[in-house]
């Protein structure tokens, strides 16, 4: 029965990314390729941005369906963040970016999850030091998520994936997703600076007082995250029989 429910899951993960590619990936990418020689995907962002544009209202929800596929697809989400900034101002255009980019991770960590930790936990099945780590993890999941968030050493898709094989919880890890909303509002404000969508990723943004208050707040994040999951790594393994 166990093995039904997870064979289930894991068809709805792929049904739920093969739809979303299908439905509004496809339009995006063929309205880019027109303009795109060979494969690059910021230009084939920023095409998608202008396809959005186009579309009027319904250009909200392509956006956010848009960012999903980036998050699923390794795609660098900052082009859209700034591209939001453009297409609907600060305040909206970091709701929806903050929308896009949770509901993306969220995309990505259920595929790690029922794709790939079935395969993780075979590997390490014998190694009762890594499962107390990683179940030390679980528990603190949510602080561990939300300094990840804030740090910008943690790569963004890759680490959508990586939590996904921990024991690290759903809905700690979607609450710690509030951890982008300082990121994700500098990027929309600088992308309402550029003006226009021609300018986004293509230029080098000017440093503001913004982007310095980032790399504090992400540096202090990294040396938390760094101590903080090294001391529960070290409490599981004392814990742990040897």
């Amino acid at each position: 029965m166990d093995q039904v429910k997870a064979s289930v899951k894991r068809g709805l993960v792929w049904v739920l990314v093969i739809v979303i590619l299908v439905s509004v990936g496809t339009p995006a990418l063929a309205a880019g390729a027109g303009e795109v020689q060979s494969f690059n995907p910021s230009e084939l962002l920023r095409n998608a941005l202008q396809w959005i544009d186009s579309l009027g209202p319904l250009g909200i929800i392509a956006f956010i369906a848009i960012y999903i596929v980036a998050a699923v697809a390794f795609l660098p989400g900052s082009i859209l963040t700034l591209g939001s900034g453009v297409l609907f101002g600060v305040v909206a255009g970091s709701a929806y970016a903050l929308l896009g980019a949770t509901l993306g991770a969220t995309v990505a960590f259920l595929v790690g999850r029922y794709l790939a930790r079935s395969w993780v936990f075979h590997k390490i099945e014998g190694n009762s030091k890594f499962q107390a780590i990683d179940a030390a993890v679980s528990k603190e999941g949510f602080k561990i998520v939300l300094l990840t968030r804030l740090s910008p050493l943690f790569p963004f898709n890759l680490l959508n994936y990586a939590f996904g094989v921990t024991g690290v919880s759903l809905r700690d890890y979607f609450l710690g997703s509030v951890g982008m909303i300082p990121a994700t509002i500098m990027y929309v404000y600088l992308g309402s600076l550029a003006g226009n969508l021609a300018m986004v990723g293509s230029v080098q943004q000017t440093t503001t007082t913004a982007q310095w208050v980032l790399r504090i707040i992400g540096f202090v994040a990294t040396v938390a995250i760094t101590l903080y999951v090294t001391r529960i790594a070290r409490k599981a393994l004392e814990e742990t029989v040897i």
